[in-house]
């Protein structure tokens, strides 16, 4: 083998090396990670489910990687904006968001967007999945979903339901169960879960289909009451609470999710890398018990995992907004 050959095999073997460790993040000579904070957005308020997970995942990221990792919460539009801005954010690596299933599964299905989900923003990593809990005040008559049920419809549009915003999963889950059950409730939007539950805790709303992690403080203080799960199955944090299958509408099973996306301009080495560090921390062990103390349950997987997995959420959800007549309205 002549001096050039072993001089190309030491270059070529160099460069993979460096690639696999992370050293290079693309031919424009990202590096992993940025030598800047890193910022890891959320579309709601700061009290709600997906602020209480990303608060959680990124102190434990922060310190993997060896970078400030901030979050920070821009709510609004059901958290659509923030993904538009993610979605034509910075590009070198700095900027991540824990999006949710309302914009990217269900908004493109409602109205036009200024990001295309699909195009725009690259999967990274689903981030947790979990079922919501139905809550109403404590010191509502309602004490089960049957007389939930039953006062729906004695006095049909009466009952009002929170949610985090039109097309949100609470959105929908209400929606789901007025369909199955042939019942009609009013539905009440709002900029996140912190406002709504404010509302929800006041009495100003009747119920809410809430994160378990945005309930939970208020049902141990006996402020709330929960009435049923929206999941397949009972939950280890309220094992006394029904689903609402298993109360009489079987086919009833919707899991609410937050999953990492980045602006889909950032290199492929990027967005590879940044799968590899969340999956890491999801699967700590101490971070999988943090996040189940609020109800969350994490499920990292492949960048194609999730890409395949927004794409049947989409297809589920489009059946109930065409049945329901549902508009972002």
């Amino acid at each position: 083998m002549g001096l050039l050959q072993r001089y190309q095999r030491l270059v070529w073997a160099t460069s993979i090396t460096a690639m696999m460790l992370g050293v290079v993040g693309s031919s424009h000579g990202q590096e992993f990670p940025p030598k800047k904070t890193i910022t890891m957005y959320v579309g709601f308020a700061a009290g709600g489910g997906t602020d209480t997970a990303a608060r959680i995942i990124a102190k434990k990221l922060g310190e993997n990687i060896g970078q400030s990792v901030i979050v920070e919460n821009r709510a609004g539009a059901g958290g659509n904006i923030v993904h538009g801005t993610v979605a034509t954010g910075p590009t070198d690596g700095s900027v991540i968001l824990l999006g949710s299933i309302g914009p990217l599964s269900i908004a493109p299905l409602l109205m036009k967007l200024s990001y295309d989900p699909v195009k725009d923003l690259a999967p990274l990593t689903m981030g947790v999945a979990f079922p919501n809990v139905l809550v109403v005040p404590s010191e509502s008559n309602i004490k089960s979903l049957k007389d939930f049920i039953d006062l729906a419809k004695k006095d049909p549009g009466k009952l009002t339901f929170a949610s985090t915003g039109n097309g949100s999963a609470s959105h929908l889950q209400g929606e789901l169960l007025n369909s199955l059950a042939k019942i009609e409730t009013t539905h009440v939007p709002y900029k996140g879960g912190n406002p709504a539950m404010i509302d929800v805790l006041g009495g100003r709303v009747n119920c809410y289909y809430s994160t378990i992690s945005s309930a939970m403080p208020h049902i141990k203080s006996g402020k709330l009451r929960p009435i049923a799960i929206t999941g397949a199955k009972r939950i280890e944090a309220l094992p006394n609470v029904p689903t609402i299958a298993e109360s009489g509408f079987p086919s009833f099973d919707s899991s609410n999710w937050y999953a990492f996306v980045a602006s889909s301009k950032n290199s492929d080495a990027m967005l590879d890398q940044w799968n590899k560090e969340l999956v890491k921390v999801l699967s700590d062990k101490e971070i999988i018990a943090a996040l189940k103390e609020h109800g969350l349950y994490p499920s990292p997987g492949t960048r194609d995992d999730l890409r395949k997995y927004i794409a049947k959420d989409s297809q589920i959800w489009a059946k109930i907004i065409q049945e329901r007549h549902i508009t972002n309205e």
